[in-house]
């Protein structure tokens, strides 16, 4: 019996994987903060503008399909990785930070309309308070992806990715790209359906 127990192998989880699930799990937390906070302070300004006043949903739909896209095709760059195809990889990893960086060039648009035009700041009201808290949590969060997949890009470029040991940290990455866009559909629920209602 302690020669057969001596020889069974003990499955263990990936230490990436399980770090990546505690980083994951620990990130909806605080995002669950900012939404709450969010849902609570909606229509506790003293004064305007309101959401309805000053948001525009058209081009927050357009980012939002890009981002959301981006899943896909860093799927296919995982693929790709996983199955030697550096090449294809780096094209599906490009395509995945480009869709991300018309996310956060759509943000920063919606911001400077906000401010310059339609005067809303982090200080004009409650409202702008937990608007730009939460959108721009969210949007710290696309960023630190962005340089995530943009480092691994540049090394799959640069001839310096090893299907065998980088596959898998490719995979983690994509984690955490899903998990900020999984986010966005929750953000953009809350601010631009249920926060401009009447």
């Amino acid at each position: 019996m302690s020669s057969l127990s001596t020889h069974q192998e003990i499955w263990q989880p990936s230490r990436g994987k399980v770090g990546m699930a505690a980083l994951i799990g620990m990130e909806c937390f605080f995002f669950s903060g900012f939404i709450v906070a969010y849902l609570y302070y909606i229509g506790a300004s003293a004064h305007g503008p309101f959401p309805r006043d000053v948001l525009e949903v058209k081009p927050v739909i357009v980012n939002s399909v890009a981002l959301l896209s981006s899943s896909w095709t860093v799927v296919a760059a995982v693929r790709a990785l996983n199955t030697g195809r550096v090449g294809s990889m780096g094209f599906w990893l490009l395509i995945t930070v480009l869709l991300g960086t018309f996310f956060i060039w759509g943000t920063l648009a919606e911001w400077r309309t906000l401010i310059y035009d339609k005067g809303l700041t982090i200080s004009t009201n409650l409202f702008g308070s937990t608007f730009f808290a939460l959108i721009g949590f969210h949007a710290f969060h696309v960023c630190l992806g962005l340089m995530a997949l943009s480092t691994v890009w540049v090394l799959g470029v640069l001839g310096q990715l090893k299907p065998s040991r980088d596959a898998m940290r490719l995979e983690l990455i994509s984690w955490y790209w899903h998990f900020v866009d999984v986010v966005w559909i929750f953000v953009f629920t809350t601010v631009y359906i249920v926060g401009m209602r009447p």
